[in-house]
């Protein structure tokens, strides 16, 4: 996927989104993100939010970006392998949302977790760390159909990493975090599937 895409494709699985997060997604330097927003807006693809501090598709780039996605897919003969891992990915993603409200909130009585109980914190962990083995497969697929998909693996596996390393936060509480990289892996599916979210 060309640079520009991954930028148009970035905003259409985000939203709104400064330069560092399109970084994150697309994989490009914060200074290449910029450049490509900037000649995206003199084509009248992207426009600059000053009340949000970042950088969204116009009517005209979700278009043009929707219609290039399917020309990817269609042009890697994907549409097939991408469905089926679309399946795999499903059956985890309730599983994913539970160990996040585990994580947040503890069971019985719904209180906040405040992390100060260790012992508690690590046996979600270890449900996370056993999920994120089942959801590498899943991924790989994904990359197979299309190898822009690898990078979830890489950046989930990194947010895992952080976490035990004592960035708590980037388990499910961050734009960073292993929850938010996973809801862009489900939006980036959706939307490359042309699937709308509220469809069925």
């Amino acid at each position: 996927m060309s640079g520009d895409l991954l930028v148009l494709h970035a905003l259409r699985c985000v939203g709104t989104a400064g330069l560092s997060r399109v970084a994150s997604f697309s994989g490009l330097s914060e200074s290449e993100v910029e450049s490509e927003l900037i000649d995206q807006a003199v084509a009248g693809l992207v426009t600059h939010h000053r009340d949000f501090g970042g950088w969204t598709l116009t009517n005209a780039g979700r278009s043009a970006t929707a219609s290039r996605i399917e020309s990817e897919l269609d042009g890697a003969g994907a549409r097939p392998a991408l469905a089926a891992a679309f399946e795999d990915f499903l059956v985890l993603n309730p599983e994913l949302l539970d160990l996040c409200t585990a994580w947040q909130i503890r069971a019985p009585g719904g209180v906040v977790n405040d992390h100060g109980d260790a012992a508690y914190d690590a046996r979600v962990l270890v449900l996370f760390a056993d999920f994120h083995a089942r959801a590498v497969p899943v991924i790989a697929a994904l990359a197979t159909a299309l190898p822009r998909f690898a990078r979830y693996d890489l950046r989930l596996a990194d947010a895992l990493r952080q976490v035990r390393q004592g960035e708590l936060g980037r388990l499910a509480d961050t734009v960073d975090s292993y929850h938010a990289i996973w809801a862009e892996l489900h939006e980036d599916l959706l939307a490359t599937q042309g699937i709308s979210r509220w469809s069925g």
